[in-house]
């Protein structure tokens, strides 16, 4: 797997509320696991931007609610170090992925965070703007 290019500060824990920012059907997903997460015992682990998580669809079409699939962070609020700056967006958001790592949706209706393109490039193509 390849190394982002940021020091991304992990944001995101379990439970966690995220919008689904694609057309997949699914509107809000919740946080209930890490895909390869390193963490201290009985310590919930973080995740921030680039990671991969198991969602369980909260909000959406009904054929999706209470299913559980595999999301990518494309954005968090909390702020992160990119070089000299910092970046932070303004919501938590993911996309819906399938085991090799390709989006669900067709598209991606907002911003995605640059670190992105260099692990998924299917996902930042179907991407609006990337920032």
């Amino acid at each position: 797997m390849l190394g982002l290019t940021a020091r991304v500060t992990k944001g995101i824990t379990m439970s966690t509320s995220l919008i689904c920012d694609d057309n997949s059907g699914a509107k809000i997903v919740q946080v209930f696991g890490v895909i390869g997460a390193k963490a201290r015992l009985r310590r919930n682990p973080s995740v921030g931007v680039g990671d991969v998580v198991i969602v369980s669809v909260k909000k959406g079409k009904p054929e999706m609610i209470k299913k559980k699939e595999r999301a990518l962070i494309i954005r968090q609020r909390r702020e992160f170090r990119r070089g000299k700056q910092r970046v932070r967006f303004e919501d938590n958001a993911c996309v819906l992925i399938d085991d090799q790592g390709l989006p669900k949706g067709t598209e991606i209706k907002g911003c995605v965070a640059r670190e992105i393109a260099e692990r998924f490039p299917k996902v930042v193509a179907i991407a609006a703007t990337v920032v």
